[in-house]
C-alpha cells in the first residue's frame, strides 16, 4: 500500500542524536546557556530535592508518595539501561501478545525484526509473546531491548529477552509508554487489541502535538488483512471527515502491507534528514546534505506557512549545541516554526529527503564514513 519511492536504502545506524527527548520544545530548549553539563545536572537534581521537600511540607498522602517514589525509581533504572545505547538507532515494535506463531503477521514481525537488526537498529518491544516475541526472534538477543510490564497475567518476558541486561521490568504503564516513545527513532505497529490501539494513538498524539520530535510511524499487516485499511477508513471518515484532525496529520504515518515498504519507510526518513532540536526559540533541522540556494528558494515557496515569522534559512551549529560534538559538522536549516503544523513539517522533511536523497543513501554513508576516518 505504501506509495513511497524506493531509492533510499541505508540510514546510518550509529550517528543519532545522543538523547532522543520526549517533548523537543521543553527539553531541547536551553534554559541557561552558560551551564556546563555538571552545573546543569546539579541544578536539576537540586530541583528534584526541593520537590521532595515540598512533598513533606504538603503532608502528601502515603499512597501518592509511593507512586512518586516507584515512578522515579523505575525511570532512573530504565534510563540507566538505555543510556549506553543512546547513540544507536532503535525502533519500537507494538502488536498483540496473543498473535500465534503460525499467523502471517507474526511471521512478518519476525522478518521485520531481522531486517531492522541487519541495518544495525535495536528492536524494542514490550518483551511479551506474540508480535513482541516475533520481532525479538527476528532481531536476535544482541539487537533486542525489552520493556516488560508486570501484570498478574502475561507477565513473563519472552525467551529471547528474558534475563537479558537490556530488559527493564516496570510496574506502571505510563513509565513504560514513556520509554517506548522517548528512547527510539521509529515506531512499527502490527495488529493488536486495546493496548496496541492505545500505543498507536498515544504515539500519534505525541508527534502531532510536538511533544515528541518527528519520526517514522509504520502500520504493518499482511496483504489482504483489513486491520489497518479499516482503521484508516475510520480515521478518514470519522476524524478527518468531521474536521477533528487535519489532512496533513495523515502524513504522520504510513500503512504498509509488506516488510520491504515498512523498512524502506523507516530508513528513507533518515537518509538526508538527521534530527531536530529547538535553539533559542527556533527549530533547527540537522541534515546529512547541504541544500543549494536554489533548493532553499523552492523550499520556502512550498513550505513558508510552517514559519511563524521569517524564512527557512541555512545555518551552522549554534554554540548551545556544543555538547553534541558528533553532530557539529552537520548542515542545518533554521526556522521560526509555528509549532502547530506538525503534519506539514513532516511533509517538508519528506520533500527534503526526496529531492536531496536521490543518491543512494548507502553511498552517502560511505562518503560520511570516509570523511570521519580522515
Amino acid at each position: 500500500m505504501s506509495q513511497r519511492p524506493k531509492h533510499f536504502k541505508h540510514a546510518k545506524a550509529n550517528d543519532s542524536e545522543e538523547d532522543v527527548i520526549l517533548d523537543v520544545e521543553e527539553s531541547f530548549e536551553t534554559e541557561v546557556e552558560s551551564d556546563s553539563d555538571a552545573e546543569a545536572r546539579k541544578r536539576i537534581i537540586d530541583e528534584i530535592r526541593l520537590t521532595a521537600d515540598k512533598l513533606e511540607a504538603d503532608k502528601a498522602k502515603i499512597v501518592d508518595l509511593k507512586i512518586l517514589s516507584r515512578t522515579l525509581r523505575e525511570l532512573r533504572y530504565a534510563f540507566k539501561v538505555f543510556t549506553p545505547y543512546r547513540r544507536n538507532r532503535k525502533i519500537t515494535v507494538f502488536g498483540s501478545a496473543r498473535t500465534p506463531n503460525d499467523d502471517r503477521n507474526y511471521q512478518m514481525a519476525v522478518e521485520f525484526g531481522r531486517r531492522m537488526a541487519a541495518e544495525n537498529w535495536f528492536v524494542v518491544t514490550g518483551a511479551g509473546g506474540g508480535i513482541m516475541e516475533a520481532a525479538h526472534e527476528g532481531a536476535g538477543a544482541d539487537m533486542s531491548m525489552g520493556l516488560n510490564i508486570m501484570l498478574p497475567f502475561e507477565q513473563s518476558a519472552n525467551p529471547i529477552i528474558v534475563g537479558d541486561p537490556k530488559l527493564v521490568n516496570l510496574k506502571y504503564f505510563f513509565t513504560r509508554k514513556l520509554m517506548f516513545v522517548k528512547e527510539v527513532h521509529a515506531i512499527a505497529i502490527f495488529p493488536g487489541g486495546f493496548g496496541t490501539q492505545d500505543e498507536c494513538f498515544e504515539t500519534l498524539t505525541l508527534v502531532q502535538t510536538g511533544k515528541r520530535d518527528l519520526m517514522p510511524i509504520v502500520l504493518v499487516a499482511d496483504t489482504g488483512d483489513e486491520y489497518w485499511p479499516r482503521w484508516q477508513k475510520y480515521v478518514h471518515e470519522q476524524l478527518l471527515g468531521r474536521g477533528l484532525t487535519s489532512p496533513e496529520d495523515t502524513s504522520l504515518y504510513r500503512v504498509c502491507d509488506n516488510i520491504e515498504d515498512a523498512v524502506e519507510e523507516v530508513m528513507q526518513f533518515y537518509c538526508v534528514y538527521h534530527s531536530m532540536r529547538y535553539v533559542k526559540g527556533d527549530l533547527v533541522l540537522r541534515l546529512h546534505v547541504e541544500p543549494s540556494d536554489e533548493f532553499m528558494e523552492e523550499l520556502n515557496e512550498k513550505f513558508h506557512s510552517v514559519c511563524e515569522t521569517g524564512k527557512i534559512v541555512k545555518t551552522t551549529a549554534d554554540p548551545v549545541e556544543a555538547n553534541e560534538k558528533h553532530l557539529i559538522e552537520l548542515p542545518r536549516l533554521r526556522l521560526h516554526f509555528n509549532r502547530r503544523d506538525i503534519g506539514h513539517l513532516r511533509q517538508m522533511i519528506d520533500f527534503i529527503n526526496e529531492q536531496l536523497g536521490t543518491e543512494d543513501c548507502e553511498t552517502l554513508d560511505e562518503n560520511r564514513e570516509s570523511a570521519e576516518d580522515s
